[in-house]
């Protein structure tokens, strides 16, 4: 569970919960009728154990139930008649992680196991055991237990199905709208750079034909009519990028530094940690930060070198991509598209960017990305 500023720790929680259902079960069976001697300390053992087990809840939740369980019966066996609240909550959360079938298992055999330890472990008629076991587990308490653990997973499971929903609606709208604006790029632009570029190329041509020199305005026109065409074929493939085409992630990294070989850049890559599964969001935030920092060496940074590291840390995948171009420190970065992208995608998942000139000379860029692993 988050933390937030009127919000408790979720581990912090259930150590109060289980500290507090621990005290209430040794208050009340200690403070009532109560057997004396070893059956006691032995009852009194189980009470507590019963509530701490209560701390691992959330991790393990049948085996907490087990264990909740076998608590009752026990100090129900050494004579003290106390409620199972410890087990009341530990079916809360089984109900709530999903476990609704093994919960109504266990707890029918509860029911059927406490009378039958009463009757072989304490004197007295049946009619008695079976009631010191209805003090131990009310089926009413029971009930109200499964039912609120079932209500709340319910209602988490429609909020996540609406937070699923949101989210899809977003990324269609957004899709949809990176479409229209390339049509509009392309209806607009493309043409008339088209225009530019051919008659740029057609003048150039025709005057070498005719051994005259090609003045300089004219080549920087066509240079330029060439990087802007580059450019905007490079935008509109990003934009019209819908999901369609398979996802771009970790393993595809070596492509990229390979492509960047083939530019004439010494580019090598490093891959350091353990290496395990990250989600799909920081696969392919990392593969679009070394694809963005690389290209923007090739073109930019007039440099010869560029290494790539990736490294797999048990909570986070960091990425660094450092060249030895012509950035020095007291450059400031000019905040371009590319980098604000970056900058957007890691803010996006909880992580930090680092984008700046190198100490010595050149330009690296850091990131740092969180991963939540299952435990």
């Amino acid at each position: 569970m988050d933390t937030g500023r009127f919000r408790v720790p979720a581990g912090a929680m259930d150590w109060a919960i289980a500290i507090s259902v621990a005290a209430l079960l040794l208050g009340t069976g200690l403070s009532g009728q109560h057997p004396a001697g070893e059956r006691e300390l032995l009852g009194a053992v189980l009470l507590a154990a019963g509530g701490l087990a209560l701390i691992a809840r959330r991790k393990a939740p049948i085996a907490v139930l087990t264990v909740t369980g076998l608590c009752a019966v026990g100090y129900e066996a050494a004579g003290f008649e106390v409620l199972a609240v410890s087990y009341l909550v530990a079916v809360y959360g089984a109900v709530r992680a999903g476990h609704r079938a093994l919960t109504v298992a266990a707890s029918v055999s509860l029911l059927v196991v406490l009378p039958l330890a009463a009757l072989v472990f304490r004197d007295g008629p049946v009619r008695e055991a079976f009631a010191q076991a209805r003090h131990v587990l009310e089926i009413a308490w029971l009930i109200a237990a499964f039912a609120a653990g079932e209500a709340l997973r319910q209602a988490e499971r429609r909020a996540d199905e609406a937070e699923r929903t949101r989210e899809e609606t977003a990324r269609r709208r957004a899709g949809e709208e990176r479409l229209h604006i390339a049509r509009e790029l392309h209806d607009s632009l493309t043409h008339q750079i088209s225009i530019i570029k051919v008659q740029s190329e057609v003048a150039v041509h025709v005057a070498r034909k005719r051994g005259e020199q090609a003045p300089e305005t004219l080549l920087a026109i066509r240079t330029a009519g060439r990087e802007a065409t580059r450019e905007l074929r490079a935008t509109l493939e990003a934009l019209r990028d819908d999901d369609t085409a398979p996802p771009r992630s970790l393993e595809h990294v070596p492509e990229l530094v390979e492509s960047a070989r083939s530019m004439g850049l010494d580019a090598t890559l490093t891959i350091e940690g353990q290496r395990h599964d990250v989600p799909a969001a920081v696969g392919r935030t990392a593969y679009r930060i070394v694809q963005e920092a690389l290209t923007n060496t090739a073109r930019h940074a007039c440099a010869t070198t560029a290494e790539v590291r990736i490294e797999y840390r048990p909570d986070a995948l960091a990425v660094q991509v450092d060249d030895d171009g012509k950035a020095a420190l007291d450059d400031v970065p000019a905040p371009g598209l590319g980098l604000l992208g970056m900058r957007e995608r890691v803010t996006a998942l909880g992580g930090r960017l680092r984008a700046q000139p190198r100490t010595e000379h050149g330009f690296t860029v850091q990131a740092e990305l969180p991963v939540e692993r299952a435990s």
